[in-house]
């Protein structure tokens, strides 16, 4: 393990997302100024240099990055033949991901990966053998999991884990799952103030991932760290597949063109051109299964942009034999997420007790506070804890930052990433499968 004495250096690999930036937004004690970038000549690192250099000129805690960039061929034979110990962040091609995690292990680095770090059975196979020989070469290996910062999925694990308010997890079934996790995305957005500039490729499922594998990993993780939190999840009897499905979304090349900046479809992608040549992108599915015998449901849509108003959403709900939990995120609320209780019974006693456990709470997160609504309660929460989808980024790094202080991190996380992934990549088999 590295002298702990030593700042950690940062390298970042072929940053082809934009998450590679966002971990940049703030400077961590410990953690050198000068950042190494390797990655091949082009628009993607120039779009994740253009990002670092707004954190560094920005009027409010500007960041201090130095950035050393190296571009061309063998950018990563020249990256994995540097000094061990550092901490690569990698964001980007998916269909790259697996041989970027394995060489930089491989090289002693400790590798922060951002979602999915498995695309399909293959990449499961190979992150199966990257996390033995993380244990092997006493490296990290840790996936960007921003939504478990998320205040509103935070106080939803909180009373869940009050049997007071929640009661027990229902079982479910196939036709009223106990958890629905349901998210809806946009390929058109704004990030850090800007129009999102998307590559050629993350319109290629090959390359990006169906979205039954990739939006997804948040949700499977969400049910896993809310309904069973620091406990080892064994994908070899603990999780099991019941349905699965996957449709594209449609994209004019006009529509392409506003969000890539490329005025023609590139060959790797005319084979999913339909007979009018709109894009068939496979962004969308949705899957039914079990974990721990509790019935799941999670599904993810892509449409090409929000209504007016409108933004990437959130939908949660989980079943206690008290009450359902539920985050809704939709036009109803002005696509403002809220948090609800819906009792099964909301009579006075039970009203007692669920404002005792609230007040106590309050204790650990001060201002929080119930509100009537016709189905049950609304859980108002200040604006304070909630900082915005870019800003978690940074709360994920610190998490990861301390696990590599301490030099070891909990094993329920390392079971965690592989019954996730697990799950996703088990899910598109199926719905690949299942296709007429």
């Amino acid at each position: 393990m590295k002298d702990k004495t030593i700042p950690l250096q940062l390298v970042v690999l072929a940053p082809g997302h934009f998450h590679a930036a966002l971990v940049q937004q703030e400077m961590y004690p410990g953690v050198d100024s000068i950042v190494q970038v390797y990655a091949p000549e082009g628009p993607e690192v120039q779009e994740y240099l253009r990002l670092v250099t707004g954190f560094n000129n920005r009027q409010h805690s500007p960041t201090r990055w130095v950035e050393q960039v190296y571009t061309g061929p063998g950018y990563l034979e020249k990256m994995v033949a540097g000094a061990p110990g550092r901490v690569v962040v990698i964001a980007g091609n998916n269909q790259l991901k697996s041989t970027y995690i394995r060489r930089s292990i491989a090289a002693g680095m400790h590798v922060l990966g951002d979602k999915p770090m498995a695309i399909n059975a293959a990449d499961f196979d190979s992150l199966k053998l990257a996390f033995e020989d993380a244990r092997k070469n006493k490296v990290l290996l840790y996936d960007i999991m921003t939504e478990r910062y998320n205040i509103m999925n935070i106080l939803q694990q909180e009373l869940l884990l009050r049997p007071e308010v929640f009661g027990v997890l229902e079982k479910g079934s196939l036709a009223a799952p106990a958890v629905v996790k349901k998210s809806v995305h946009h390929f058109r957005k704004t990030v850090a103030g800007k129009g999102l500039i998307r590559p050629a490729w993350y319109m290629d499922v090959a390359q990006q991932g169906e979205g039954i594998v990739d939006v997804t990993t948040h949700l499977v993780d969400l049910i896993q760290w809310t309904c069973f939190p620091g406990q080892v999840i064994d994908y070899h009897k603990d999780i099991k597949m019941v349905t699965a499905r996957r449709w594209p979304t449609g994209m004019t090349l006009q529509q392409y063109e506003a969000i890539t900046g490329e005025q023609h479809f590139p060959d790797y992608l005319r084979k999913d051109l339909d007979k009018d040549s709109v894009l068939q992108v496979y962004a969308n599915g949705s899957f039914d299964y079990s974990i721990r015998g509790i019935h799941a449901q999670v599904a993810v849509s892509w449409a090409y942009e929000a209504l007016e108003g409108g933004g990437d959403t959130h939908f949660s709900r989980i079943r206690g034999t008290k009450a359902a939990l539920e985050i809704r995120q939709d036009a109803a609320q002005q696509y403002r997420p809220a948090l609800y209780i819906v009792p099964v019974d909301d009579t006075p006693a039970y009203e007692k007790q669920l404002q005792e456990q609230v007040t106590l709470l309050a204790d650990k997160y001060p201002g929080i506070q119930l509100k009537k609504v016709q189905e049950g309660w609304e859980v108002m929460i200040p604006d304070v804890y909630k900082p915005g989808h870019e800003a978690l980024f940074s709360r994920v790094m610190k998490k990861y930052l301390a696990y590599i202080q301490a030099g070891h991190m909990p094993e329920w996380e390392v079971a965690g990433m592989l019954a996730k992934y697990y799950t996703t990549t088990q899910a598109l088999a199926l719905a690949k499968k299942s296709a007429p």
